[in-house]
Order: C-alpha cells, then structure tokens, then sequence
C-alpha cells in the first residue's frame, strides 16, 4: 500500500471502533485505509503513551556548532573587513569566542547567509566626507560651462600589447610583445562641456615648465579666444 497521512482523528475513531466492539477488526481496516501493520503500531503506541502520534524525542539532526550570537560576530567581522579569508576568520573565533571549527563549517554557514565571496571595491582610506562635501558646496556656485578638466597619459612602445589572452586548457598562450620601452611620449589634454579645447604631446615626461607653459599658451589662450567669439 502506498504511504499516506492518517490523521489523528482517523486513528482515535478506528481505535474507539474496535475497543466498543462495534466492527470487526477487517471492517475497521477496509473503512479506515489502514494496513495491518499499521494498525497493530497505533494499537501499540495507544496503550504505551495514551496517544496515537508519536512525542517527539528533542530537536532532530546534528546540534548546531555556532549559535546565533557567534554568526552575529562572523557578520560584524565582515562588515568591518571584507577581505578576511575563511582562516582568519576561524583563527577570531578560536580566539574572541573560544570555538574550534572547521573552515569549510565557516564557509557553509556564510553561504546559507548569502555571504558570498567577489570582487571588492576599493575606497580610498584618506577620503574625507567633509572636505568632499565641502568641495561640491563650492563647486555648485559655478555652472557647467565654466568648468575645465585637465588629465596626462604617457605611452611607450611595451604598453600597446595585451595582458591577457586565450589558449585551450593546460597550455600557455604566448605572443612577441616589445620588451625595449622605446620612445616615450606623454599627452595632456583640457576638457570642457563643449569637447577638447586644448592638447599637447611632449617627447618624455611632462616638466613642471612644460605644463606651466601648456597652460598659459594654450589653456588660456584658447578659452580667451572662445570668450571672445562667444561675445
């Protein structure tokens, strides 16, 4: 016979059936669905406990080895320093909460968390969110057309390869790339609303005098020559 559910009730009615004497022990078992098997372990059961369900006996499966206060700490930690690896982590809790466990236990109780691990973001450590506050207060008083950005690249004859590349597993992907830096330049260039309003590109690095001298022979000149086309 198949596995079903019998409810309590089903049970309770068989037992006072039988017990009055009211059907025959066939009858009960063909009305109720029962099995016989079935029924001799509720009969069982009835005159051990007084009750057709079984107690339940505690709680069932292996006793859990963190608490709830210890996964509260395993979070905090990661709030405050993502980049722990799994045996760090056990090392403070053998440490901070006096519990020895398994790093892969660690690792199961994060998953079930959905703490999962991935690329992490980098925030700089001296930002200061007053000074950044305080900068955007001053820089809204000007609109965007005022603005200007200034920004330096360089370039040498060993940056125009690839780091990375494909080849089929358990090979190594190779490609010549030059290893001499040769010529070096550098490009410096002003950004504004409407486009690059000024460049330059200079053979090595970019002096001091040089940047001073981009700035007032081309910066300068080329907004003033705007302004005055503008007016």
């Amino acid at each position: 016979m198949p596995y079903r559910h019998i409810s309590r009730d089903v049970k309770v009615a068989a037992l006072r059936l039988y017990e009055k004497d009211l059907l025959e022990l066939d009858d009960i078992l063909d009305s109720c669905g029962f099995s016989r098997r079935t029924w001799f372990r509720v009969l069982k059961l009835w005159r051990e406990t007084g009750d057709v369900v079984p107690v339940a006996k505690g709680i069932r499966g292996r006793p859990r080895i963190l608490l709830n206060e210890d996964i509260d700490y395993l979070l905090e930690l990661i709030r405050s320093n993502p980049d722990y690896f799994l045996d760090e982590l056990l090392d403070l809790l053998k440490t901070n909460r006096f519990i020895s466990v398994h790093y892969t236990t660690i690792y199961f109780e994060l998953e079930h968390l959905q703490v999962s691990r991935k690329k992490l973001k980098k925030i700089a450590e001296e930002r200061d969110e007053l000074r950044r506050a305080d900068f955007i207060a001053r820089m809204a008083q000007y609109s965007p057309e005022e603005l200007g950005f200034l920004d330096e690249t360089s370039k040498d004859r060993r940056m125009v390869g690839c780091r990375y590349g494909r080849s089929r597993r358990n090979t190594r992907t190779n490609k010549k790339q030059p290893f001499v830096r040769g010529q070096r330049v550098s490009a410096t260039a002003f950004l504004t609303l409407d486009g690059i309003s000024a460049r330059t590109v200079v053979e090595g690095s970019m002096t001091k005098e040089l940047f001073l001298e981009f700035l007032e022979h081309h910066v300068v000149c080329a907004n003033c020559s705007s302004s005055s086309r503008a007016h």
